[in-house]
């Protein structure tokens, strides 16, 4: 686990100033690899690698990076190769110098070129010099966990691990108006976009080639949801239980001890029960409270897992001193605001565990993969009424009965409120718009966004095209659900668990997103995966039985529940208050944050409004308000 960066010249001349950029953006992205640096520069002057290493698998020197292998090609990597050892003696034990990961790659591209990511088993992101045939090889893990973004300034393209790294190189730092309006429906940004103009993501499962002035982007993997009708539900559940576990095990392969992230909720619980049979007694449990308040704090329910599976469970709690002395930071760290208020108390368990433990795995993609949020039980609960009026509810092997789903309803309870709203209008309307209109957020704003600035994009194409992809089966509302959060909300959740991780030098883990036990959970139908509207119902057949009772019946289980509104409109009233009434942020083009201000006592207890404006300004206070800053910094670096 480690941080990336690096430029290429496309007219293929020499870089000026090489050594002093390559160290720039090694500076900015220190923080990811606390235990060495490394640069390597070409010796023609046209490209060059930099990179931070945190030191998780063969912790000598000899595996530093960036690093060379026999051909004279070079790699700068940020990740884990879980299936390395068997790579290794694949690619014949002999040809190695060191025991890293590292070199596994450099050798799989050696032997299989580009294709050398289809035999790689883990998270990554990495960037290979092939100086035989003068390109740069870049490529992201299937899922998205480990970060790379780029950006192409005159004729040189850089990249790096955090967005931070690129911003002393580009012209000015300006907002992607797209970008906006994706992340004031979704809290994110949606096809590579992000919120810095001139700033892209490469997509998750893609890959990036430079050659002879040309930039390409292509796709290497994508998960198919080809359903299987002819196995039984026992069969699907004795394979998950089985797939789950061979990923818990290779997760945990590492030459420094592991912790689990323990949240009190489903999916954190069977990993960390799961890694503790395969570890025994070095686990360490890690969990954040609220305990000013019973209804964030779920510390009995982690304490019920630590208990019955015999690990130490640490625990901090978090308050709203906390909230005050370090949202700076998240929002530094994060360098763009993302998805919801969990991001913030993350930040803080990270710390704790980051004191303790240099790798934790946590419970990241159980939601996306068997279909754990309460917005599915709604939107089926629509279609269940449909169904019902129009005749059609034995049409097809996709419509949960609306017999069997009512005993489920009561996990509804705390939204009735978002029920309200999400049938005011277009009841029984096409799927797409249905679910589009439950996760778009933009409807709650109004006066606070200068909407005539942001152009005439719609993020709602771009929804519709990921909804509707020829990789999922038109009939199946279920799998349209999860697959476009699977490709949207998760990369953003897992951008905020690298990055909050990263932050204090923790390497995060995430075994339910293993691509053998993805591949094979989008087979399974949905009426077995949302049995009666069971949320996650294949996982809990599975793999409940070896949980305590108390986590497999909770009804509450909401995220991170965190009481940012409270807390706003409380003692945090007047921290909140002054971030939108700087003179600068009164005269935001973009946002009306006087309008914001004058709105701030209308935010119900769960809303997200204020939450995602008050990220948004502290991301331009961090960021767009010391660009001066960022600009002086390619004068004041010491060049190493």
């Amino acid at each position: 686990m480690c941080g990336i960066a690096g430029t290429i010249s496309l007219s293929q001349t020499p870089i000026q100033d090489l050594d002093r950029k390559l160290s720039v953006m090694n500076d900015l992205i220190r923080h990811r690899g606390p235990d060495g640096e490394g640069i390597w520069q070409h010796p023609h002057a046209h490209a060059g690698f930099a990179h931070r290493r945190l030191t998780i698998i063969d912790l000598s020197d000899a595996a530093s990076q960036p690093m060379k292998d026999k051909a004279g090609n070079w790699i700068t990597y940020n990740g884990e190769i879980y299936n390395y050892k068997e790579l290794r003696s694949e690619l014949g034990v002999q040809n190695f110098t060191t025991n890293s990961d590292t070199e596994v790659i450099l050798l799989a591209y050696q032997r299989w070129g580009p294709e050398c990511v289809h035999h790689l088993r883990g998270m990554f992101a990495f960037a290979i010099w092939d100086e035989s045939r003068q390109l740069l090889f870049c490529a992201r893990d299937r899922f998205g966990i480990k970060p790379f973004y780029y950006s192409i300034v005159g004729d040189l393209l850089y990249f790096a691990s955090e967005m931070k790294a690129l911003i002393p190189f580009l012209p000015e730092i300006g907002t992607d108006v797209e970008g906006l309006k994706d992340y004031l429906a979704f809290q994110f940004c949606l096809a590579g976009k992000t919120l810095f103009k001139g700033v892209r993501e490469l997509l998750p499962g893609h890959s990036l080639t430079v050659r002879k002035g040309s930039v390409e982007e292509k796709r290497y993997w994508e998960v198919y949801y080809n359903l299987d009708w002819t196995r039984t539900g026992k069969y699907f559940e004795d394979r998950i239980r089985e797939l789950v576990s061979d990923s818990v095990y290779f997760h945990l392969r590492s030459d420094v001890p592991v912790g689990a992230y323990v949240s009190g909720g489903m999916d954190s619980s069977v990993v960390a029960a799961m890694a503790h049979k395969h570890a025994g007694g070095s686990l360490l449990g890690f969990h954040g409270k609220f305990s000013f308040s019973k209804d964030y704090d779920e510390s009995r329910y982690a304490r019920m897992l630590s208990e019955q599976c015999g690990f130490e469970l640490h625990e901090t709690d978090i308050t709203l001193d906390d909230f005050i002395g370090n949202i700076r930071k998240v929002i530094y760290h994060l360098d763009v605001p993302v998805a919801g208020p969990g991001s913030f108390p993350q930040f803080m368990v990270s710390k704790m565990a980051g004191a303790h433990r240099k790798v934790v795995l946590g419970g990241q993609g159980g939601d996306e993969t068997f279909g754990g949020y309460t917005r599915y039980l709604i939107a089926y609960f629509e279609q269940c009424i449909k169904a019902a009026i129009d005749g059609t509810m034995n049409n097809g092997n996709f419509i949960v009965t609306y017999e069997s789903i009512i005993p489920n309803l009561t996990a509804l309870h705390n939204y009735k409120p978002l029920l309200q709203e999400f049938w005011r209008e277009g009841l029984f309307d096409e799927m797409d718009k249905r679910y589009f209109r439950l996760v778009n957020r933009s409807p709650m704003l109004s006066d606070e966004v200068n909407w005539d600035l942001l152009g005439k994009y719609s993020p709602f194409d771009t929804f519709r095209s990921i909804f509707n992809g020829q990789n999922v089966q038109k009939e199946s509302y279920f799998d349209k659900m999860t697959h476009f959060d699977f490709k949207t909300l998760l990369p953003a959740l897992l951008h905020v668990e690298d990055r909050v991780s990263m932050a204090h030098g923790l390497e995060s883990r995430v075994p339910f997103l293993d691509h053998p036990l993805v591949e094979f959970a989008a087979t399974v139908p949905s009426n077995v995966k949302f049995k009666d509207g069971t949320l996650k119902h294949l996982l809990l057949k599975a793999l409940g039985p070896s949980l305590p009772r108390g986590i497999v019946e909770r009804k509450d289980k909401m995220g991170f529940p965190t009481p940012i509104n409270e807390w706003m409109s409380t003692g945090a009233r007047d921290f909140v208050h002054d971030v939108f009434s700087s003179q600068k942020a009164q005269n935001r083009s973009l946002i009306n944050n006087r309008k914001v201000l004058d709105k701030m006592n209308s935010e119900p207890k769960f809303g997200r409004k204020i939450w995602g404006l008050l990220c948004l300004e502290l991301w331009q206070q961090e960021f767009h308000d010391k660009a001066a800053e960022y600009r002086h910094m390619l004068k004041n670096v010491e060049v190493l």
